[in-house]
């Protein structure tokens, strides 16, 4: 009789717990359905807004079904909010099916099974397993379990090994998920040559994190917008890091030979005017 008590107090407190964050942080009551949609409009993330100054979020809208918006893969530069956007896709939907109102203006969920996630880095050298080795463990976990209700989150997959390699083990994976059992799939990519999968498979769209440049600085706008991003922005991201000013301006000029097709040699990197600073400086 006592454990029926506390464990009816406890659910009581949970509900109370879900009451007071729809009322102090303005949820909604989503809508849960049996189809395949998921339809969130201004979603936000429940943790970081609260971090944040008030009414500073920026929220974006997500459409998910098993047609035409089955994949999205989602570039745009480090810092403009990807990682947290998918996070907070995520978030929405398990709050959704715990029970909670959630950080939206509007939200209608078709159900979900399982959710899947492929994000940072780690690793396990007592193991022996690198921090790619993880990563494609992760991924083939997903790749051997998922099921046509459920939602896969993938936050940069084949950064760990060369870029060729990166690159055709991400358009392997999107296809795989495309063409085989369809679960709907955000995945954010640094590899631009990536969103090209759009033109080969009809299920897959391309969306970017917008940035405005000034000058040699980017102010990062936090908004979703309909097509690939062109640029990364690294050295943009680099510099506000605090990388000096002499790296900055040296990767830039790599950067351009690579653009502009040059074979990288070691004679022109001993053409590169590098000062090298005096050990005592007064």
């Amino acid at each position: 009789a006592i454990c029926l008590v506390v464990s009816r107090i406890a659910v009581l407190d949970l509900i109370q717990g879900f009451a007071e964050n729809a009322v102090n942080y303005n949820y909604v009551r989503p809508e849960i359905t049996e189809d395949e949609k998921i339809v969130i409009r201004e979603s936000r993330h429940p943790v970081v807004e609260k971090i944040l100054e008030k009414g500073s979020f920026i929220p974006n809208d997500i459409v998910l079904d098993r047609g035409e918006n089955l994949i999205l893969i989602i570039t745009g530069p480090n810092m403009a909010g990807k990682s947290t956007y998918l996070r907070q896709v995520a978030l929405n939907v398990i709050m959704a099916q715990v029970g909670s109102f959630v950080p939206a203006r509007e939200a209608r969920i078709g159900i979900v099974d399982k959710i899947f996630t492929r994000i940072g880095a780690s690793d396990d050298i007592a193991r022996g397993v690198s921090t790619f080795l993880a990563e494609m463990m992760e991924t083939a976990n997903i790749i051997n379990n998922v099921t046509e209700k459920s939602l896969v989150i993938l936050d940069e997959v084949g950064r760990g090994t060369s870029t060729y390699d990166g690159l055709a083990l991400a358009w392997a994976v999107v296809e795989d998920l495309h063409n085989n059992k369809k679960p709907r799939t955000l995945f954010a990519t640094h590899f631009h040559e990536l969103t090209r999968i759009q033109d080969f498979l009809r299920n897959v769209k391309n969306y970017n994190f917008l940035v405005k440049e000034w000058g040699d600085e980017i102010i990062f706008l936090r908004k979703l917008a309909n097509g690939p991003s062109d640029q990364s922005y690294g050295i943009q991201v680099a510099r506000l890091a605090g990388l000096p000013e002499s790296v900055i301006n040296r990767a830039k000029q790599v950067l351009r030979d690579f653009e502009d097709g040059e074979v990288f040699s070691m004679r022109k990197l001993k053409k590169a005017k590098i000062k090298q600073q005096d050990l005592f400086v007064d």
